[in-house]
């Protein structure tokens, strides 16, 4: 997990989120982050994301972006 690690992370379009861990898919062992909005969301309040998924860099507002940023532990 030293790619990731718990806190409160920015997306790109601005959500908080909180990281509670990586966990590890049981038949292929790809990791994946487990998180939480901090946000009202109506479609669900924890979610699970491909770790490279969670790591990448989009394209937004003309610039490459981190999907998620770091900001501080909880």
């Amino acid at each position: 997990m030293d790619k990731i690690k718990p806190g409160i992370y920015k997306h790109y379009k601005g959500g908080r989120y909180k990281v509670h861990f990586v966990s590890k898919h049981s038949e292929t062992l790809e990791e994946f982050v487990v998180y939480e909005t901090l946000y009202d969301n109506p479609e669900s309040k924890f979610w699970s994301r491909p770790i490279d998924l969670f790591t990448d860099e989009v394209e937004w507002e003309g610039k490459t972006v981190k999907h998620f940023e770091f900001l501080s532990e909880d």
